[in-house]
């Protein structure tokens, strides 16, 4: 099973949050909130995609990009090193589930359109050790829908296709692309409500669960057919 990080295990960022975090930013840069938050939007593709490889570079792009001091990048580091940590953060209902899951025989893989920041958090998540694989935007150099995500996923489980189930929430096109790489796919309503906030979403016409703890029921339903 391939699972999406952000709007499916852990809540997808909401505007609210963005504006927060870009504020926290805008400090530690000693900017206005505004160059802080342009800087954090325009950089989306560079930090997803692999144009930057870890989080002292993403730091390095920042500070670059709002003409801060160079002497503010360790602290612009430690801070997307501490965002990172706390969207990481998941529900015990969803931790345990999880472990059902593995327990169950159930292999696991996340994948993430993410920036580095957090593909170095995952390791130390407390949901990475439910997973058998990690794949990241950031590492395989390309965003959703790209196929080699999906592509890298199967790989890093050992199946086919046809052996596999994608679950997210929609963002970044992911249902179709999971499904264009012969993956099954299944919606998950978004986790942190119609607040969190996605990009890319298209209409899904296909099968959906209410949350990830629903997929222990919805797989016993398909064994029993």
């Amino acid at each position: 099973m391939i699972l999406d990080l952000f709007g499916t295990l852990v809540s997808a960022p909401s505007a609210v949050e963005r504006s927060v975090a870009a504020t926290r930013f805008a400090g530690t840069l000693r900017v206005s909130p505004a160059v802080a938050e342009s800087a954090l939007s325009d950089s989306w593709r560079a930090r997803h995609d692999g144009q930057l490889r870890s989080t002292t570079e993403v730091a390095a792009h920042l500070v670059a990009r709002c003409d801060a001091p160079a002497s503010h990048m360790n602290k612009v580091e430690q801070l997307l090193a501490e965002l990172a940590r706390d969207r990481l953060r998941a529900d015990a209902s969803l931790l345990r589930v999880l472990k059902e899951l593995r327990h169950g025989g159930v292999a696991l893989a996340v994948l993430s359109d993410a920036s580095p920041d957090i593909a170095e958090a995952w390791s130390r998540s407390d949901l990475a050790p439910h997973f058998d694989a990690a794949v990241f935007s950031c590492r395989v150099g390309a965003v959703k829908p790209a196929p080699q995500l999906f592509g890298a996923a199967l790989e890093a489980l050992g199946v086919g296709p046809k052996q596999a189930l994608y679950c997210g929430d929609g963002g970044g096109d992911e249902l179709a692309g999971a499904e264009r790489a012969g993956i099954r796919a299944v919606r998950v309503e978004r986790r942190g409500g119609p607040q969190g906030l996605a990009f890319g979403e298209t209409a899904w016409p296909g099968g959906a669960i209410p949350e990830v703890e629903a997929l222990p029921s919805l797989l016993s339903t398909w064994r029993d057919r």
